[in-house]
This record gives structure tokens, sequence and C-alpha cells, in this order.
């Protein structure tokens, strides 16, 4: 009897009890920032202002705002160090420290990219307000005329024409010989290496007189535009066969395996897998080829000389760039010539974006995704969803 009412009782007294039920879960915040840093940075911010300024302007013999910035900016890294490990373990505090470093040259590359900007579009919108700016030469302008008259159209369809023919003969080179140091290798794979390497640290005033002793006086090729864009070629080949090389690397091995199991020959992979899979870091390792030629100066100056006329033919006769146009006028004593010289540096940056967007689409929106040729054709489908649906035996 006792041993039948014990499991009842033992019930009775569950259902009695309250039922308690676990305290919710609070979600944890693993990124971001919190009060107590924010508070933290705002309090080293302006106790190394107040010992800066103690310091910089009334202890140490120094003057200038740079240095005071400087100076400003280790005192502050010290003191959010300082007041951080009073709080923090130290492991947190230097890994907040290394970000706040990488987040502060983050701001300061973008400061003075809009400092850049902003001093290029006040001292050229002038000038780059008139219509007849883009649309005219200077053939018929002089140094002290009106900004009504005259233009940089001449210098902007030297500066495409050139680019053009650079890019032209720089990409299919560049890339060939990223493919033959990545994919094919061999004995001259290691000096090639080595060339291109040392081609990148070349200055360009030494691939203009290359150009111009080689191509000019020697085999008598004219200044134009042609021998300029040679030049550039120079220039920007060693550019984009390095980069080239590292994207082209970063292509995963198992995709050759897998071409070359399912009989593939090594060419075929490389044009069918590996540059494809690729292209979105070639377009990269292109961009950064033109980066490097269309703004170059010494080189145009020396192999396509300096008109003030337009000249559509880049094989025969003097061709102007926008470099060359502004490196011409901004060292005028003219305030109006100089204002001209802003205004082609305003273009030349508004051109850069253009061609770097239009490289950018071309390139592709994700890596290794395949093109629209790639791409399967899918399957018509019937008119009559009954068809579909009927076995295959009795249609």
């Amino acid at each position: 009897m006792t041993d039948t009412l014990q499991p009842l009782e033992r019930d009775a007294m569950a259902e009695a009890a309250p039922i308690t039920h676990p305290a919710p879960e609070r979600r944890r915040k693993l990124g971001g920032v919190t009060r107590a840093e924010v508070v933290s940075l705002l309090a080293a911010a302006g106790s190394a202002l107040a010992l800066d300024w103690l310091l910089y302007e009334r202890v140490l013999p120094f003057s200038g705002a740079q240095g005071f910035l400087l100076l400003w900016y280790l005192f502050f890294l010290g003191l959010t160090y300082a007041i951080g490990v009073a709080q923090w373990p130290a492991l947190h505090v230097r890994e907040r420290l290394v970000s706040l470093v990488a987040w502060s040259a983050g701001l300061l590359l973008f400061v003075l990219i809009g400092l850049q900007l902003s001093f290029l579009v006040i001292r050229g919108r002038t000038a780059l307000g008139h219509a007849n700016f883009l649309t005219q030469t200077m053939i018929h302008t002089s140094a002290v005329s009106t900004l009504d008259s005259g233009g940089a159209l001449h210098a902007v369809v030297g500066t495409l024409e050139q680019i053009g023919l650079a890019t032209l003969f720089a990409v299919p080179l560049g890339i060939a010989a990223a493919v033959y140091l990545s994919e094919v290798g061999g004995r001259a794979a290691r000096p090639v290496r080595i060339l291109v390497e040392a081609m990148t640290a070349l200055p360009s005033i030494v691939a203009g007189l290359f150009v111009l002793g080689v191509v000019i006086l020697t085999a008598g090729l004219e200044p134009s535009g042609f021998a300029a864009s040679l030049a550039l070629t120079v220039m920007m080949m060693p550019i984009i066969t390095r980069a080239a090389e590292v994207v082209i690397r970063l292509v995963p091995g198992t995709l050759r395996e897998a071409s070359l199991a399912l009989g593939a020959s090594q060419w075929r992979t490389v044009w069918n897998v590996v540059l494809p899979t690729a292209r979105p870091g070639l377009a990269t390792a292109v961009i950064l080829g033109m980066a490097r030629g269309i703004g170059e100066t010494s080189p145009v100056l020396l192999t396509a000389g300096f008109t003030a006329g337009m000249n559509y033919n880049a094989f025969s006769g003097h061709q102007v760039s926008l470099p060359l146009y502004i490196w011409n006028y901004i060292r005028q004593p003219y305030p109006v010539m100089v204002t001209r010289g802003f205004a082609a540096a305003l273009t030349l940056m508004l051109l850069v974006l253009v061609l770097f967007v239009t490289a950018r689409v071309i390139g592709g929106n994700r890596p290794g995704g395949p093109t629209r040729r790639q791409r399967p054709v899918s399957e018509p489908q019937s008119a009559d969803p009954q068809a579909l649906a009927r076995p295959a035996a009795t249609r």
C-alpha cells in the first residue's frame, strides 16, 4: 500500500510545485563598439589634445600644424592603450588598438583623396564650366585669351588614342607572360620574372628615352601618338604581368585537374577554365596598368611632342595628351592658362573614372562565373502542360 501511494504522492507534489522556465538567452554581440569603448576613445582624444597643446605650444620649441597633429595622434594611441588596459584584458585592448590604427589610416586616406578632389574641383570648375573647353582646341587661342576661347578636346582625343593603343599592346603581352610564368614555367621563367620585376620600378623617363632612341632615332619613325603608346606599353606591361600572375596562381588547382582529367589539353584548360575563372582579377590587373600609363608625361613629351591643334591620326604628326597639356599650361605665368591646366586635370580624373568603371563591367560581376556564351541553353518548354505530364511512351 505504501509502495503504491508513494508514486501518487510524488505526482501530486510535482503538480503542486511551480513550473520554472529557463531565462531567455541574450544574444551576444561579437563585433561593433560598446558605449564604454566610445567614452574611453573620447577621453583619450581629449586628454591627448590637452597634453599635446601643453608640450607642443608651451614646453617644447616646436611649431607647425603637421607636427602638432602627429604628436597628438601618438599621444592618442598611447592613452587609448593605457585607459583600455585598466578596464579590459590586454589581448582585447591590443586587438582594438590595431583596429583603431587601420580605421584611422583608411580615414586619413579618404580625407586626403577628398582634399585633392576638392582642390581640383575648386580650381578647375571655372574653365570646365564653359562648354568650349571640351569642344575646342588651343589652335586659335593665345595665352591671354579668356576662358570663352580654347579647350582641351585635342588632348582628350590624344589621351584616348594613346592609352587605347597601349592597352591593345600591353594587355595581350602581359597576360601571355603571366600565363607563361604561372602555367608553363621552365628554365626561362626565372629570368623573365626577374626582368618583369625590374621593369616594374623602371622610371618613366627611361621608357621614353628607349623608344626615342630605338624607334624614332634608329628606326626613323616620326614622333607621334603611336610612338607614345609604345612608351606607355613599356610602362604598363610589367604591371599587368605581375598582377595577372598573382591572380592566375589563385585559381584552384582542382579546376585544372578536373579539366585535364576530362581529356582537355593544357592550352584548352588555360583558355576555357583558368582565364574565365580569373576574369575579374585580370580586369583589375588591366586597371592597374592603365592607371600607370594614363598619367605619364615624360614618355609622351619625348615621343609624341606637343601641338595646340587637333590630330586624329596617331601614326603621323605630333599629338598631345592630357598629362602633357597639364604640364605645359600649369607652369605658365598666366592665371587663365593655369586654370585651364586644373580643368584638364579634373577632366583626366573623370576620364580615368569612366575607363575604370568600363573595365570593371567588362571584367564580370563575380569570380568564376560563366560568361553569357558559356551558360547552358535551357530546353524549350512545351506550350501544352498536359503533354509534359503524360509519360514519354504515350507522347
